[in-house]
This record gives C-alpha cells, structure tokens and sequence, in this order.
C-alpha cells in the first residue's frame, strides 16, 4: 500500500504543529499550509501561503501531488481571530472579512481544490472549528461566526460530498499549546475530565475520523467536557 498523504493548513505552532508531528510519527507524508516558514523535511513539504486567498489552495494541492503523489486526508486547521476582543459597534468589516477569509473561505477553498484528489483515494477532510462554534464570551462575534459556519458548511459537505469523501468537524475546546504552562486546581477542575486539553487529544482524535469509514457530517466537542457542565455563580 502506498505511504499516505494528509495536506493540512496551520501547521506551524499550536494545535497545527501538533497535528504535524503527530502524523510524521504515525508514518504519514505531511504537506503544511502556513503564513509562518516552516522548513520541509524528509516526509515533510512545507508551502507558504494565505489560505484565504485561492492561489494558495491551487498551489497547496499541486505542490502535495508532486512531492508525494497522492492526498489521503485534508485537514483545516488554519485559523485566526481579532486582535483582542472588539465590541459589536466598533468591529471593523475589515477584521470581521479577514477572519471569515482565513477561519472559513478558507476550508471551502482548500476542499474545493483537493476534492479531486480525495475522490481517487477515498479520502476524507476534517475540519477543525471550536466550542466557540456553540457557546460564547462577550465581543468574540467574527471568531464565533466563522467557527460556526465550519460546522454548517462540513455537514453540507458531507452530503454533498459522500460517499466517495468524508468530512467531519472537531471543535476543540481548551488546548493548552504553550509547553510550560502552569494551571491552577480551578482550571482543572471546571472541566470533568480534570484537566485542561492538550494537541495530542485533537491529532488523536483526527486520526480516528480520518479511518472511522461509517462517521460523516459529524460535529466532535473534544473539551474535556467543559460545555456539558453547569455553572452557577451564587
């Protein structure tokens, strides 16, 4: 069998370069989509570029057909939000198009260009949105919008799609990136799981869908159910 390819988007730090490393040790070719230089390495190709924009997609597609000759998986992980929280009626439409643009424009264009691709392996996409898809703090709207329209649109995907290509959604909670972080007893113990989240629980969990041949158009809150608790405040 040949050696499979996942092109994923976001790759250089956080939850991305998580998913990156865990698939490289799995035995995956990885080709990383990303506005931060990343260095290619053996199984490795890295491709610079905005995913908002669809030159990007285009050449993102071709530059993982060339290296690696196939693509087995696409993943979106690409995401940003605004500089800091910014109120309703001060929300610049230029934050709020460049969130959308990055966040989801972004997953439309990247599945539109690899579709093809995806057909001749019986591949699947995952999409990586966020609990914000589903609750929210206050003046986060650009960011809640575009996370919740991941949802929307990887459901629709999926029937357009089906059965030749899955496409299924995670929406992350809490995901500790930072190594050295150090969190309090009340951090852990208001999700039930005891603990905040860390990008092994994400790549984990894309692994599993990117095999899980009878899942489709399915949304995965991996929070360590936080959103399933009640909080009161007396």
């Amino acid at each position: 069998m040949a050696e499979q390819t996942i092109l994923m988007t976001g790759g250089s730090q956080g939850i991305g370069r998580g998913l990156v490393d865990h698939f490289l040790e799995c035995g995956w070719n990885v080709a990383a989509v990303d506005v931060q230089k990343m260095v290619s390495a053996d199984r490795l190709e890295f491709i610079l570029g905005d995913v908002s924009q669809e030159s990007t997609a285009e050449l993102a597609v071709q530059k993982t057909v060339e290296r690696f000759g196939r693509i087995d998986a696409l993943v979106n992980n690409a995401g940003i939000s605004t500089p800091g929280r910014i109120k309703l009626e001060t929300l610049s439409l230029e934050d709020w198009n460049r969130v959308l643009g990055v966040n989801l424009t972004g997953c439309f264009l990247m599945a539109k260009h690899a579709v093809s691709e995806l057909r001749k392996t019986g591949g699947s996409i995952v999409n990586i949105a966020s609990t914000r898809a589903l609750m929210s703090e206050a003046d986060t709207e650009a960011y809640a919008a575009s996370k919740g329209g991941i949802v929307a649109l990887t459901h629709a995907m999926a029937v357009s799609l089906g059965p030749d290509v899955r496409v299924n959604c995670i929406s992350p909670g809490w995901i500790e990136t930072r190594p050295d972080a150090q969190h309090s007893e009340a951090d852990r113990l208001q999700h039930p799981a005891g603990r905040v989240g860390v990008p092994q629980d994400i790549a984990e969990m894309t692994e599993y869908l990117l095999t899980a041949g009878f899942v489709t158009g399915q949304n995965f809150v991996i929070d360590g159910g936080m959103t399933k608790k009640m909080i009161y405040v007396d």
